[in-house]
């Protein structure tokens, strides 16, 4: 692992992924988690406060990155709620068919290498009327902001931890096998517009 990799990316991604506009997001789709919780590229656990403890049973913390499951620490100590640790790609979750309620993923299907294949696990693990919540960045409808986008994809994907920009979100989820249950989007004040266009809603298995 590089030493950028390992001490400089994961807190650069903990303090962006931390800031207010981004907590923002994060308030409108995790409270709606329920029951058996699988967080998808739970990072350093900046979801865990959001959480509604009275309708959450426990967290399954997806999070293959050490260093990221490290700065975690801290904060499942103090979360007040049961978090089991998986350290697996999500391209191929430790879980049985359909054992999940409700599956969180914030600002994680931009850096995973398999969007598709992860997002197919997903459709298997989570119950039938389970929910699938996230909130994304990726693909502006702007002409002029997507092409800037494909052209900086590459050069930030390196600088950023394997960060696309220019993902279609919802067009991925309902390929994967869902169907949306409702769905906002918008460019985030105070971010540059190349990587500011969020998607956020809640999809169920079809």
């Amino acid at each position: 692992m590089r030493l950028y990799d390992q001490y400089i990316l994961p807190r650069l991604v903990n303090g962006v992924c931390g800031s207010s506009v981004i907590e923002h997001q994060r308030r409108l789709v995790v409270p709606r988690a329920t029951g058996r919780v699988l967080d998808i590229g739970f990072g350093s656990g900046l979801n865990l406060p959001h959480y509604d403890r009275s309708r959450v049973a426990w967290v399954w913390a997806l999070e293959p990155s050490a260093p990221m499951r490290a700065l975690a620490a801290p904060r499942i100590a103090a979360a007040g709620l049961e978090v089991r640790l998986l350290d697996s790609p999500a391209e191929d979750l430790p879980l049985p068919d359909a054992s999940v309620d409700s599956i969180v993923v914030t600002y994680s299907l931009c850096t995973i290498a398999d969007a598709t294949s992860a997002l197919l696990q997903m459709r298997r693990v989570l119950r039938p009327g389970g929910m699938l919540l996230f909130s994304e960045h990726g693909a502006a409808p702007d002409a002029g902001v997507r092409r800037w986008q494909d052209r900086l994809d590459g050069v930030w994907g390196r600088c950023a931890g394997g960060c696309h920009l220019n993902r279609e979100v919802a067009a991925m989820i309902v390929a994967a096998g869902f169907r949306m249950d409702w769905v906002d989007s918008a460019y985030l004040p105070g971010t540059p517009r190349f990587a500011g266009f969020n998607t956020w809603g809640a999809a169920l298995p079809t």
